[in-house]
């Protein structure tokens, strides 16, 4: 089956408990073309723990705007505009400008209330927890990770510090290739409860639980600090760390310190392990305004509400703090960019920073022109040169028309 776009005939998701007509294959509900229902219902397809809401709601002031004929030119060399972007495979899509919403569209069957899967944006909204616990004194970045998580003594993280998890610039062993069912991510798949055991692992030879496979992991590539390397097993590992230190699951660790205090408008929710252990790395869900509330809450510096939800001196580390190491990988995505705390540095010469999730979920914050374009999807690849050049043109595009 191939994916079909937004603008094809066929509605692109079916609602009810079997996707697309049919059952959802037991390895690849995550992909496509299945990935156009299960990121919106992500909570049929796995164990999953409640986020909670607050009792006050923050709403914006809205502005809308007509910005879907802004043109720009396309990945391939073609014009486009934003209305074609919107076409393909794009589930929701906000800007919002001087904190006023001027464009907000839902497709594929999202809605305002649907809570979608963000992938690894869910990686800046956990070191974001950590951060506020670093602002707290509960947390320093210069300590060993071993102090929060004792258990890490005996793998590859011994010796790292908090910083290092925070940057993926630990010296860890661990292959990211998400076409390889036989990798280290494929039994991160299976030790978090999302998918079976890999197909060609021997029976009970995967441990069933994320701790569990994160203790399987001793080796170390190169010294802690020598580089940067996007390992998504950094944010579980920071997962694990939080929690010993609030004393309480993730989700409710991210309600207390993060969804609550920020005015999110609904619960969000994050998938757990066989133990409740959430899957920090990507397994959180949420609608497409709370998710650019969080956005807004960072480009405002931290305040929502009238109060500090996230402090101000995290935010100015994410967009200004040592930003090296950069790997040549990395620097084929974005030339001049860096990674710190879990979020993308755009250009190590500009405050813009960026979430990012495979299958096409953008967190885009520009604080100097006080822009924030949140983007959620369910492209056919997880990783999709043109899409994410067509996504990125396409912020620029409207960033150029509002100056």
């Amino acid at each position: 089956m191939t994916s079909i776009r937004n603008t094809d005939p066929r509605a692109p998701v079916r609602r009810g408990k079997d996707p697309l007509g049919q059952s959802l294959p037991p390895y690849d509900w995550d992909r496509a073309p299945w990935n156009r229902w299960s990121f919106q219902n992500i909570d049929a397809c796995v164990r999953t723990d409640t986020i909670a809401r607050g009792a006050q709601v923050l709403d914006w002031a809205e502005a809308p705007q007509d910005l879907t004929t802004l043109c720009f030119e396309g990945h391939e060399g073609a014009a486009m505009t934003l209305g074609d972007l919107l076409g393909g495979y794009v589930d929701g899509f906000l800007v919002a400008h001087r904190g006023r919403i001027l464009h907000e569209s839902y497709h594929n069957g999202m809605t305002r209330q649907t809570r979608h899967l963000l992938m690894s944006v869910s990686k800046s909204l956990t070191s974001t927890a950590a951060g506020v616990l670093i602002g707290r004194g509960a947390m320093d970045p210069d300590a060993p990770a071993t102090e929060y998580l004792p258990e890490l003594a005996g793998t590859g993280w011994a010796g790292a510090t908090l910083q290092q998890v925070l940057d993926m610039t630990t010296g860890v062993r661990f292959v990211e290739d998400y076409d390889d069912p036989d990798c280290d991510i494929a039994r991160l798949e299976y030790a978090s409860g999302w998918k079976p055991e890999p197909a060609g692992a021997a029976p009970g030879s995967c441990p069933d639980t994320t701790l569990g496979f994160i203790r399987t992991l001793t080796e170390c590539e190169v010294p802690h600090g020598a580089r940067f390397s996007y390992r998504s097993i950094e944010t579980d590992v920071l997962g694990l760390m939080i929690e010993r230190v609030s004393g309480m699951p993730l989700a409710r660790t991210l309600s207390d310190l993060l969804w609550a205090p920020m005015g999110a408008e609904q619960d969000a929710y994050v998938s757990v392990d066989r133990d409740g252990t959430a899957l920090a790395d990507g397994g959180i869900c949420a609608t497409l305004r709370d998710t650019a509330r969080f956005g807004q809450t960072m480009l405002d510096g931290g305040r929502a509400g009238g109060r500090q939800v996230i402090p101000e001196a995290w935010i100015k580390d994410v967009r200004h703090g040592d930003h090296g190491r950069f790997d040549d990988q990395s620097r084929e995505f974005m030339p001049n960019g860096r990674y710190r705390n879990m979020f993308w540095i755009r250009d190590v010469a500009r405050p813009v920073h960026i979430s990012l999730g495979i299958y096409g979920q953008f967190i885009y914050a520009d604080p100097e022109r006080e822009l924030l374009v949140t983007c959620l999807s369910s492209w056919p690849e997880a990783l999709s040169d043109s899409g994410h050049a067509n996504t990125m043109r396409a912020i620029d595009a409207i960033a150029a028309e509002l100056g």
